[in-house]
Order: C-alpha cells, then sequence, then structure tokens
C-alpha cells in the first residue's frame, strides 16, 4: 500500500455556516485548497520516483511536512461554526460520513485488484488509504464544541495527541493514531480570525517565505538517507519505527512547530484575488477522493516502468501531468458525473 493521502479538500460540509449568508465565497481559500490539492497529487505521483532521486524524495518530504497540516488548519477554520446542533449535523452526516461509506467501500472493492489481496475484507472502522481524512474530519467536527469551552485548548490537544506517538496498542480503529496526533493542527482552527490569515499574506512574512523554504529544503535534503518520510505520515508509534518511545513525543512537538511554520510560508504566497484556478477550489475534495484510484492503477498498469521517467526531464512531466490530472478532477464535468458519491443527497433519510 502507497503512503496515505493527504487531506485535500474541506468538504461542503466542513464549511462555516456563516458562508451562506455571504455573497461570494473568499477566493483566499479557494485558491489554498486548489495549490494544496495540486500538491497532494504531485506527492503521490513522487512517491514511485523517491528511491531513484534524492531531490526528488527531498521535494516529497517538504510537501508531506506541510500541505496535510495546511488542509486541517483550514478544515479546522471552516468548522468554527459547528455546534452540534441537528441541522449542522445533518450536513456533518451528508457531506462526510456518506461519502466516507461509499468510498472505503470502493476503495477496498479497487485494491482487491490493483494490491493482490482479493480477500480484503470491507471495514468501516479501518480507513483505507485516502479515507482516513473523512473519518478524522468526523470525529474532530464533532468535537469542536468542546475546543470552543477548553481555557488553552491547543496545548490540551498536544497533551493529548504527543502519548499517541509512544502508543503503538492504540490499534487501527478510525485510524485513531493519525487522529490523534493532526488533533493540534485541526483546534488551531476554530480559534483563527480572518486578520490571522490576512497577517501572513503581508510582505513582511511575503519575503521571509522565500529563503525558509529554500532552507527547510536543503534539511530536507540532508536528512533522506537518514530518516524515513514516514514520520510525516503520523500513522505510526515511534516503536513501529524502530526508534525509541521517547522519541514520538519529540517529534511530534518539532514537526507541529516546524508545520505551522511552513504552512504560514505556505499561506503567505496564496493568492488573494480571484484566478482562473479559484472556482476549482471550491472542488478540491471531488480531486482528493478520485485521483487516488489512478494513483493506485498507475503502479498495478507499469506506468513508472520507463527509465527515463527517473530522470530530470521524466520527473518534470510526471509532475506536470499529475498537477493537470487533479485540476481536471476538479472541473464542472467531473463533478456532475460524480456528484451522487462526493456531495450526496440525504433527504431522505432524515425526518423533516
Amino acid at each position: 500500500m502507497s503512503s496515505p493521502g493527504i487531506p485535500a479538500a474541506v468538504p461542503r460540509a466542513e464549511q462555516d455556516d456563516t458562508s451562506r449568508r455571504a455573497p461570494r465565497r473568499d477566493a483566499f481559500f479557494d485558491n489554498a485548497k486548489y495549490l494544496a490539492i495540486v500538491l497532494v497529487a504531485v506527492g503521490h505521483a513522487w512517491e514511485p520516483l523517491c528511491d531513484g532521486s534524492r531531490a526528488v524524495s527531498a521535494l516529497y518530504m517538504l510537501v508531506y511536512a506541510f500541505h496535510m497540516p495546511a488542509f486541517i488548519v483550514l478544515a479546522g477554520y471552516h468548522s468554527r461554526g459547528f455546534d452540534g446542533s441537528p441541522e449542522r449535523v445533518k450536513r456533518l452526516v451528508t457531506g462526510v460520513a456518506l461519502p466516507y461509506l461509499v468510498f472505503e467501500t470502493a476503495y477496498t472493492f479497487f485494491t482487491r485488484w490493483t494490491d493482490g489481496v482479493p480477500d480484503r475484507p470491507v471495514t468501516l472502522l479501518e480507513p483505507l488509504y485516502l479515507t482516513w481524512f473523512l473519518a478524522a474530519s468526523f470525529v474532530w467536527r464533532l468535537t469542536t464544541p468542546l475546543w470552543k469551552l477548553v481555557r488553552w485548548p491547543v496545548p490540551v490537544a498536544l497533551v493529548v495527541a504527543v502519548p499517541a506517538t509512544a502508543s503503538p496498542s492504540l490499534g487501527e480503529d478510525l485510524d485513531v493514531q493519525r487522529t490523534l496526533r493532526f488533533l493540534p493542527h485541526f483546534v488551531l482552527g476554530p480559534h483563527l480570525r480572518a486578520e490571522h490569515f490576512r497577517a501572513v499574506r503581508h510582505r513582511r512574512v511575503r519575503m521571509p517565505a522565500v529563503p525558509v523554504f529554500a532552507g527547510a529544503l536543503a534539511v530536507a535534503y540532508r536528512a533522506v538517507p537518514r530518516v524515513t518520510s514516514a514520520w510525516l505520515y503520523h500513522g505510526d508509534s515511534a516503536q513501529e519505527l524502530s526508534a525509541p518511545a521517547w522519541y514520538g513525543p519529540a517529534v511530534t512537538l518539532l514537526l507541529f512547530g516546524c508545520s505551522l511554520l511552513l504552512v504560514a510560508c505556505f499561506l503567505a504566497w496564496v493568492p488573494g484575488r480571484r484566478t482562473w484556478s479559484t472556482g476549482l477550489g471550491a472542488a478540491t475534495l471531488y480531486g482528493y477522493l478520485l485521483h487516488g484510484f489512478v494513483a493506485q492503477v498507475s503502479k498495478y498498469w507499469g506506468w513508472y516502468d520507463p527509465g527515463r521517467l527517473y530522470r530530470p526531464l521524466g520527473e518534470v512531466t510526471v509532475t506536470l501531468v499529475a498537477a493537470v490530472f487533479v485540476t481536471a478532477l476538479c472541473a464542472p464535468p467531473v463533478r456532475r458525473v460524480f456528484r451522487w458519491a462526493v456531495e450526496p443527497r440525504s433527504a431522505w433519510a432524515f425526518r423533516r
């Protein structure tokens, strides 16, 4: 199984209820989500190339260090209006729980073929491949009212997350290891305000963001032969990664700080005006959930077998193809075809 996918979109049910009253969507957030879903698809496209290129491996590690936290922080920000009322719970079920049921089942049957595991069971308690983000989003959002009451929400969330890194006995149910360890990023979201996002886009932040990214890439390049990128997935305990138990809490705190710095640098360069891709940012959940099928079948059909793909020109080509393809998956024609699965209608399931 390839590395876990990245939460590539904030589902419609995750959006703040105030957006229904707004005359138009905020282009900045849609631009951020579009750029992040491109990084998600590119990251998956790079994965088979990592063994043959230290440079690609470094870029892969850099991207995985911040694009998952970026999506989770944005998901938390857009969940700040969730109060557990029946109407909001219905939207949560429609926008998160039902797509999880559909795609968890679909990926199970699909990977039976691509992975050659014909007896892989359909289980809704162990998220498969990309679906972990939907399961975690459901849990995170249900806890939103609690984090509004806690006096020091992010430190408390870290207290919850840090011990998880040294607890291999947590099990696989709802991918609880990853859910807990990314919890602080989600908890941060509801406590952010629009002025915080405006602040990171100021020139005094935008200019230093470039050398910060350059320095992070240099660190990643040096770390490639020494550190496994599995630490960035947050899906395994320290012991499962062949490290002492005390490594887990230390690495979790370090990665939390680094990821927030890189998220700020990423957002600093997200345009705030409408662009040709802004409309696509409202549908990144389509690109997220659908591109995984292509990533799986590309390995099964041997798309990475040609040696020319492992040269610089081939690596650039793979990057561009992945970006174009995931962009197409967010386009209106694809959305019309797959709306029943990604944004299902569920009025029939609830009492009036």
